[in-house]
């Protein structure tokens, strides 16, 4: 009771007064004995005001007794006079009840006269990118390739070593087959058991092939009897000795196959000369072979050789082709899927950047430009007019260049003075109602037009008149949207005018704009 009386709970905040969305700090802080048992509210309630996050509880111990703080921090959204709820902290269990405290949220006040105010941002076209999902799918590829490339070498070795044995006569593939065993290692059961596996299928597979028995279905009794059976018959001229040390390699198979047996690797050894000697006897007491046997045999050899050369095409032209779609995807990661893509495909404005550029003159005063091809002269009824364009409506990119000097007519009365600046506001005018003329006359539809003033790479300044249109273009169902851009020279005498066309969705196209743009230049001096 001594304990409970002198504790003593203490509420503070950091501020009374906050601003919408500032974080305001609560404490929570009880003075009590050293043996008192405090215990803060596990779900405080702080509404209207949000909890954001609660801190430990911090003990710091003074001279007689001990301080037990928390901390919580809270924020509110919302103007207006709030009150922060009651808290209640247990000690020894008797509550302790914090002081009310009320708190003020003020707005955040806009100054709609001084502050600047400006208009909606319009929206921006963005382009649909798909390099980072090609370049995922391109690594992944190159890295499926590379795996294939792997298996596909370890196969092809494999299964040119094998038709390399195919191809021996028996008994030098069965000479072989032991001379590959000589270097085995063995020490466990399971190795012994492989090795006496490959010698006694050596031995079976060459009686088969050569003696025409039926050695590999057969048991081990089955073959010997089968043998003995060949030699009582006269057909097989095979010693009774070595008959007898291959019933001892057979018995020594069975019993490490079959009754787990391990033999010693002095044991092992003999069996494979055994073998060996018994393929080499096998050999010599078969009967030569008739006319007819080696026909045959010269028939299957040259069946063989066919399947050979004919597996060996299909692996050949399998390794190009794999060769050749590990180039494309190399190429791809380092250059980029469009350029190689579109260089393969002869994508027409890739042909036009990448082709052979002419730089000439052209009308007058004299006009210099790189274009893609020689531009050509088109005769117009109206002489004063030079007009020289390369391509139509319908290529993948037009450019049309015209000169328009009227020459001023004898004894013409002069017009009197009138105001410079809406002089220049009716010729461009004019001028752009030219353009307007010229794309509808054509067919194009749905034309919005800029303008700008600009300079050109040269130091240059002209007028730009550009935009965007729909276009009838012979090869496709649909009206395709195009961009355009005028570049205007204006002079006291008349008008230099360079119009420029593509696909909107052309890849190309502005690259081929800004590289005839970075050539033209006026011949001032002849």
């Amino acid at each position: 009771m001594w304990s409970q009386q002198t504790a003593e709970l203490q509420v503070a905040v950091d501020s009374t007064h906050i601003r919408i969305g500032e974080q305001l700090n609560y404490t929570l802080q009880i003075k009590a004995d050293s043996t008192a048992q405090v215990v803060f509210p596990e779900q405080p309630i702080f509404a209207p005001f949000e909890l954001l996050e609660e801190s430990p509880i911090d003990t710091l111990k003074a001279q007689s007794h001990f301080l037990y703080t928390k901390k919580y921090a809270l924020i509110q959204f919302d103007s207006g006079t709030y009150f922060l709820p009651q808290q209640q902290v247990l000690v020894n269990g008797f509550s302790k009840i914090a002081d009310l405290i009320q708190i003020r949220v003020n707005p955040v006040v806009v100054d709609t006269i001084q502050q600047k105010l400006f208009d909606i941002k319009p929206i921006n076209d963005v382009k649909k990118n798909y390099d980072v999902l090609i370049s995922r799918i391109l690594w992944g590829l190159l890295a499926g390739l590379v795996l294939i490339g792997i298996l596909y070498t370890y196969l092809f070795q494999k299964r040119k070593k094998e038709l390399r044995v195919r191809e021996l006569p028996p008994f030098e593939r069965a000479i072989e087959e032991l001379k590959a065993l000589e270097s085995e290692t063995l020490s466990e059961q399971e190795e012994f058991k492989r090795y006496y596996s490959r010698l006694t299928d050596v031995v079976r597979r060459y009686l088969e092939e050569e003696a025409k028995i039926d050695a590999l279905e057969s048991t081990s009794e089955e073959l010997l009897a089968k043998l003995e059976l060949r030699i009582d018959a006269g057909s097989l001229d095979l010693d009774r000795k070595t008959l007898k040390s291959l019933r001892g390699v057979l018995q020594n198979a069975d019993l490490v196959k079959f009754a787990k047996s391990l033999p010693e690797l002095y044991t092992a050894n003999q069996d494979r000369k055994s073998v060996e000697h018994v393929v080499k006897e096998t050999k010599e007491a078969l009967p030569e072979p008739t006319e007819e046997e080696l026909r045959e045999k010269a028939a299957y050899q040259d069946f063989l050789a066919k399947k050979r050369r004919k597996e060996q095409w299909i692996w050949g032209i399998s390794g190009v082709g794999f060769l050749a779609v590990l180039t494309l995807v190399i190429c791809m990661l380092v250059y980029g899927y469009y350029p190689v893509r579109d260089t393969l495909f002869r994508y027409p404005s890739k042909v036009l950047n990448s082709g052979q550029w002419y730089k000439s003159q052209y009308g007058t005063p004299p006009l210099a430009i790189e274009t893609p091809d020689i531009l050509e002269r088109i005769s117009s009824a109206d002489q004063q007019v030079q007009q020289f364009r390369l391509g139509t409506f319908d290529s993948p990119f037009y450019i049309n260049l015209s000169f328009d000097f009227p020459k001023p007519k004898p004894n013409a009365p002069e017009s009197p003075p009138s105001d410079p600046k809406q002089a220049d506001l009716e010729k461009g005018q004019e001028l752009v109602n030219s353009i307007i003329s010229s794309f509808e006359s054509e067919g194009a539809v749905n034309i919005f037009i800029k303008n700008d003033a600009v300079t050109l790479p040269s130091g240059a300044p002209v007028a730009k008149v550009y935009g965007t249109l729909d276009y009838p273009k012979k090869e496709e169902k649909e009206r395709v949207r195009c961009t355009f851009s005028s570049y205007l020279f204006a002079f006291d005498q008349g008008t230099i005018i360079l119009t420029l066309m593509y696909e909107k969705e052309d890849r190309y196209g502005e690259a081929i704009e800004q590289r005839i743009l970075n050539s033209l230049e006026l011949i001032k001096e002849l």
